[in-house]
């Protein structure tokens, strides 16, 4: 391997002085010097944490990674960077991101790798890690860290999105709070993040799908042996990719995000993949817009009976097949020649796969429900784009109109939206402000709003929602979300009055605000922007700096990608 042009070797291979500060303190690890002689040397990013449940076992699945990478000839190095616990961090976050993904590609330029593993789980880990390592593009393959097995509560298997139908029932006082708490240790019973198609499930897929992982990462639940054999294989073939010099670019191609976009329709995954993926094309340089999404989804129907759109759990995929079964259905649509991490294309990777259960994995021809998993609205109302997930929400509210039940801001909705006195039924549009990038600031899973109570004692269950917020990928419901410009920038959304009529036709992509541009130009004199209050720190850098949802989120300053080049000598 001495031929290898390896990176490291600016490191480790020097003579002299600063061969000696390179070498010498990392030898009191124990590392024998014939491993800084040649090697491709691996950095296994970390996102294990305590404040990440999610990623929990990931101290022990990196130990997996580096016997594979030893056992192919390189030089295992862990690092930790900021790890995002969807569940635990506040505000939410999504704040954070892109933060996380600035640690990430400074981390791995500025130290002797050559290739890297990426270990990531929980919802912002995943876009987080990628994000940051497409900004250096060196050889790289991810690792994920698999769903929980499903609860078991009463008789029944339950998830996450059961979190939300025990909210409502606990709302109206039919579940009382003892009930919630046995709930609580009944759903998260093993390591891995949630066990339904939420936004941590999505996003393994995604980068399944994109190529970057060998092929049945996403699924394989946490708990069973196989992730461990994935971890293990993961290191052998980073070791290779080195040597082939096959970087992220050469995988990240227009090909693969279309891949990525239609797989997702055909899963009925969170909606928050179209901030994660947007921001992940700009940083490796491909162009991809909000149109894509609409193009490649629109004629794509729901196969995967994954919750919340479907009935069965992510593990459940897995034992049916997992992901390569089901982009085995897509094969007439996909980009079969996309190369992908393992060396093979996608062609290749998917040639052989079968479904073993067609109450998981439905064909094309027929689907568990025609309805693609993601449209893109545009209106005056979201001139820039927004977004709705039609395998997860109602069939009769696909096309209506109602009067709009306007809350100002997140505190505005939690003070009055179980008030006896909101003016409020079944058949008007709940819309929500100033929870968008810059708004909230962060853009939190606020998106699907619980209803109000007095609905829900009615036997409501959905109702038209719309905000500039995001929604978590195991909620469900009708809900209009990302609406672009957002109303903290003066986004139409920041007009809406009570008693406006609004309309939703998905069919037809539309989100109307019946208002007159007159009328709308004369709210705008008197609009009078939010003091978002914040002076200092990263917060401050946030709202300076994030783009709009339709753009993805990231930094304006991040776009595109610096490269693998090391900065000045410090010796």
């Amino acid at each position: 391997m001495a031929e290898l042009n390896l990176r490291s070797q600016q490191w480790f291979g020097k003579t002299g002085k600063d061969g000696f500060i390179y070498r010498a303190w990392m030898k009191n690890q124990g590392f024998p010097h014939h491993e800084f002689t040649g090697k491709p040397v691996i950095g296994i990013c970390n996102t294990w944490s305590e404040v990440t449940p999610c990623n929990a076992h990931f101290r022990e699945l990196a130990e997996s990674v580096k016997r594979g990478v030893w056992e192919a000839g390189g030089f295992p190095l862990e690092f930790p960077v900021m790890s995002l616990g969807e569940t635990v961090i506040k505000p939410t976050a999504m704040l954070f991101r892109n933060l996380a993904s600035m640690d990430v590609e400074e981390s791995i330029r500025g130290n002797p790798f050559d290739g890297i593993v990426l270990m990531c789980g929980c919802d912002k880990t995943t876009p987080s890690l990628v994000m940051g390592a497409a900004s250096v593009d060196l050889p790289t393959i991810v690792l994920s860290g698999g769903p929980m097995l499903a609860g078991q509560y009463r008789g029944r298997k339950i998830g996450t999105s059961d979190i939300w139908r025990f909210a409502e029932e606990f709302k109206t006082g039919a579940l009382s709070q003892e009930e919630f708490i046995f709930a609580e240790a009944c759903m998260a019973r093993s390591a891995g993040h949630c066990a339904v198609m939420g936004t941590a499930s999505t996003m393994a897929s995604m980068v399944e799908s994109l190529g970057i992982t060998l092929p049945n990462n996403a699924s394989i639940p946490a708990a069973d042996s196989r992730r461990k054999v994935m971890a293990h294989l993961t290191g052998n073939r980073i070791v290779e990719m080195v040597k082939e010099d096959l970087t992220m670019s050469k995988i990240l191609t227009r090909e693969a995000f279309e891949n990525c976009i239609m797989t997702n329709a055909a899963i009925g995954g969170s909606t928050n993949f179209v901030i994660h993926l947007l921001a992940i094309a700009g940083r490796i340089g491909v162009d991809l817009n909000l149109e894509d999404f609409d193009r490649l989804s629109a004629h794509i129907p729901f196969i995967a009976n994954v919750q919340p759109s479907g009935e069965h759990f992510f593990e459940d995929l897995y034992y049916a097949g997992g992901l390569p079964a089901v982009m085995k259905e897509l094969e007439k649509f996909l980009h079969l020649d996309a190369l992908m991490a393992s060396g093979l294309s996608m062609g290749q990777v998917i040639e052989n796969a079968q479904c073993y259960d067609r109450e998981i994995i439905a064909t094309v021809d027929a689907p568990f429900k025609p309805n693609t998993g993601l449209v893109v609205l545009k209106g005056n109302l979201a001139e820039n784009g927004a977004v709705l997930k039609p395998s997860a929400a109602s069939e009769h509210l696909m096309q209506h109109t109602g009067r709009a039940v306007v809350f100002e801001d997140i505190d505005d909705m939690k003070a009055r939206i179980d008030s006896p006195d909101l003016d409020v039924d079944e058949t008007c549009v709940l819309v929500l402000k100033y929870v968008g990038p810059r708004g909230y600031p962060g853009m939190p899973e606020t998106g699907n709003m619980i209803l109000p109570k007095k609905l829900l004692e009615k036997g409501i269950h959905d109702m038209v929602r719309i905000s500039d917020g995001r929604m978590s990928g195991t909620g469900f419901g009708t809900v209009v979300l990302h609406i672009s410009p957002e109303a903290a920038i003066g986004g139409t959304l920041a007009l809406v009055q009570n008693g406006d009529q609004i309309t939703l036709d998905v069919a037809n992509r539309s989100l109307h605000l019946h208002v007159s541009d007159e009328e709308l130009a004369v709210r705008k004199q008197a609009w009078i922007p939010p003091n978002l209050g914040y002076d200092r720190g990263y917060v401050k850098l946030y709202i300076s700096h994030v783009e709009q949802a339709h753009e993805g989120a990231d930094f304006d300053f991040l776009k595109g990608k610096s490269g693998a080049a090391k900065l000045r000598e410090s010796h």
